[in-house]
C-alpha cells in the first residue's frame, strides 16, 4: 500500500508496505431494480503480469494530518476495476480534449496522480512493467495538450496537504513568494514540487495540477451517466521510482478521489474478481461510490467499526480479535495480540485494510502460529523447492487428476476465518488462501499460502510504527467490502463478484 506524501524541499516522510489492488459492488436485493438514476458505473481493467514474489521487510505509513472535509453530493458512482499484477485499474478521463489514463485504485493512499509526458516521464527500475506485453499500456497525460490544465497555486489547501504543512505560509515561502503577498494571501506562484513515498521504496516526484475530470458511467441501467469535476486536483508526475502507473487514492485525505467527487461523507464499496480473471479485458470488478454503496446493507453484511488513528487518520483500520483454522467440529481458534485489536496513542496497531497490498500480512508470533497450525492439519507433501524459489513459507503438492484444474482435490486445505471486532466473522472464500503457482504436472499442482509476515513492523517487540497487520487485496477476492464512512464502519459479505459485475453490465459479451 502506498504511504503518504512529503515535501521534496523539506521531508521524505516514509513508512509503509506495498502493493495494490481493488474493486466492488452489489445491491442487497435485486441488483437490476431500483437503481438510482444519479448513479455512475465506471469500467476498470483486470490485468496481471505475474504472481508477485513476496519481499521481506516493510515500511510503515508516514504521518498525515486530517483536514476538515466539506459535505459533497449524494450521487453514486459505480466503477469497474481491473486487476493488474498488484492492483486493480480504473480509467480517468482528464483534460480538454479528453485523455484517458489508467490508474490503480488504492485505499492505502490519498493522492491521485498520473504520469505526465510520454517522452519526458522517467520511471526508474520499471523495466519489468515496460517490457511486459500483457500489462496495461503506460499512457501518460500531456498537460500541454489540454487547454484547461493549470498548475495549482501555493496557497491552496491541496498544496498544504501534499506538503504535510500546518502553516499556510510554508508552501508559498518555498515557492519564493514575497512577504507582502504572503501576508495578503495572494501569491500567484505555483505549488512547489512534491515527493510522495510508497511502500517497497516507491517514490514519485511531480507537481499539483488542476484539470477537468470526467467519470463515465458504465452501469446497465444508466449506461451514459457521467460525473464531471471541473477543477480536479491531481499529481502530474514527471519522475518515479518503481511506480510506472498512476494511482487513484481512496484514503480520507483532501486529495483523494472520493473526497473530490463528493463521496467522503458517504462511502464506497468494491467486489474484487478472483485472479483467474486477470488479463481478461472482458471482465471488470465493480466499484461503487455514494449512497448506493452503503444503502440497505444492514440485513446482508456484518459490520466492524473503523478504528481511528491519531497519527494516520487518512487510512482505514479495523480490529482483529482471533483467527480460526477449519470449520465445524474440526477447527482451532487462537487469539491475537491486543495490538491487532486497537490503536495506541502513538498511532500504532490495528489492522490496515489496503487494496494496494496484495497479500495479508500478520505480525509475529501470530504469523508463525498460523503456519504451524496449518502444517499440523495438512497432510499433502510439501513443495520445499517451490518455497525456496518463491519465498512463500507454505507450499503443498495437491492432487490434480488428468492435470485438469476442475479436478483438484484440495479438500485437506482448511478454511481460514478472521474474527473482527463487533462479533464479525469473515470466512475467507475458497481460493483466497492457497493459490496454484503453475499449471499441473504429473497430476499434481503446487499451491502456496499467500500470507506474509510483517517482519516485526508493528509487532510485539513494541519498537515499530504503523499498523500491526494488513488485510490485503488477495484475501478480499469474492468479498463485498463496504466502507460506510457515514457510520464509521466496514462491512463484509461473501459474494460471487463475477455474477454481481454481470448484473451491472460490467462484462463484455464474448
Amino acid at each position: 500500500m502506498p504511504s503518504i506524501s512529503t515535501s521534496i524541499a523539506t521531508k521524505f516522510l516514509s513508512f509503509f508496505l506495498l502493493l495494490v489492488y481493488v474493486s466492488r459492488k452489489t445491491l442487497a436485493a435485486n441488483p437490476k431494480t431500483n437503481f438510482p438514476t444519479d448513479s455512475l458505473v465506471l469500467g476498470l481493467v483486470h490485468s496481471r503480469t505475474s504472481l508477485l514474489i513476496p519481499k521481506k521487510g516493510y515500511n510503515s505509513i508516514s504521518r498525515k494530518r486530517l483536514k476538515t472535509m466539506e459535505m459533497g453530493s449524494d450521487d453514486n458512482v459505480i466503477e469497474p476495476l481491473r486487476e493488474i499484477r498488484d492492483g486493480y485499474l480504473m480509467s480517468l478521463t482528464l483534460g480538454t480534449p479528453p485523455q484517458v489514463i489508467q490508474v490503480y485504485m488504492d485505499t492505502g493512499s490519498d493522492l491521485t496522480w498520473v504520469p505526465c509526458g510520454n517522452l519526458s516521464f522517467d520511471c526508474q527500475d520499471c523495466e519489468e512493467y515496460q517490457n511486459n506485453v500483457l500489462g496495461p499500456k503506460l499512457a501518460a497525460f500531456l498537460p500541454t495538450h489540454s487547454s484547461t490544465s493549470i498548475r495549482e497555486t501555493c496557497g491552496s489547501s491541496f498544496c498544504m496537504d501534499i506538503h504535510s504543512s500546518d502553516n499556510p505560509f510554508d508552501p508559498c515561502t518555498i515557492a519564493g513568494c514575497s512577504l507582502a503577498t504572503l501576508v495578503k494571501g495572494n501569491c500567484p506562484r505555483p505549488c512547489p514540487s512534491f515527493a510522495y513515498t510508497y511502500g517497497a521504496s516507491g517514490v514519485v516526484i511531480g507537481t499539483l495540477t488542476r484539470d477537468v475530470l470526467f467519470m463515465h458511467g458504465n452501469n446497465i441501467n444508466s449506461p451514459n451517466s457521467t460525473k464531471q469535476i471541473p477543477r480536479f486536483c491531481f499529481g502530474c508526475v514527471g519522475a518515479s521510482y518503481r511506480e510506472p502507473i498512476g494511482i487513484a487514492g481512496f484514503g480520507r485525505g483532501l486529495l483523494s478521489l472520493p473526497f473530490q467527487l463528493g463521496f467522503s461523507h458517504k462511502g464506497f464499496s468494491h467486489c474484487f474478481l478472483p485472479f483467474k480473471f486477470s488479463n481478461n479485458p472482458n471482465f471488470s470488478s465493480p466499484l461503487i461510490l455514494g449512497n448506493l454503496a452503503i444503502s440497505s446493507k444492514d440485513d446482508h453484511l456484518q459490520f466492524t467499526p473503523l478504528l481511528k488513528s491519531p497519527i494516520y487518520p487518512n487510512y482505514y483500520y479495523i480490529g482483529l480479535e482471533s483467527i480460526t483454522i477449519g470449520n465445524g467440529n474440526n477447527n482451532f481458534r487462537f487469539g491475537v495480540s491486543f495490538k491487532l485489536r486497537e490503536i495506541d496513542t502513538k498511532g500504532n496497531g490495528g489492522m490496515l485494510i489496503d487494496s494496494g497490498t496484495t497479500y495479508t500480512h500478520l505480525p509475529e508470533p501470530l504469523y508463525s502460529q498460523l503456519i504451524s497450525n496449518l502444517e499440523s492439519v495438512i497432510a499433502y507433501p510439501r513443495a520445499k523447492q517451490v518455497e525456496l524459489n518463491t519465498g512463500f513459507d507454505l507450499c503443498y503438492k495437491v492432487p490434480c487428476r488428468n492435470n485438469n484444474f476442475s479436478f483438484i482435490d484440495d479438500s485437506q486445505l482448511p478454511s481460514i476465518t478472521f474474527h473482527f471486532l463487533n462479533n464479525v466473522s469473515v470466512v475467507l472464500p475458497q481460493g483466497n488462501n492457497f493459490y496454484a503457482m503453475a499449471a499441473p504436472i504429473n497430476s499434481t499442482v503446487v499451491k502456496c499460502l499467500l500470507f506474509q509476515t510483517m517482519d516485526g513492523v508493528g509487532g510485539d517487540n513494541g519498537d515499530s510504527d504503523g499498523p500491526a497487520g494488513i488485510f490485503g487485496s488477495f484475501q478480499q477476492q469474492n468479498l463485498e467490502v463496504v466502507y460506510d464512512l457515514e457510520k464509521e464502519r466496514l462491512g463484509f459479505q461473501p459474494m460471487d463478484c463475477a455474477s454481481v459485475a454481470a448484473t451491472q453490465g460490467l462484462h463484455k459479451n464474448v
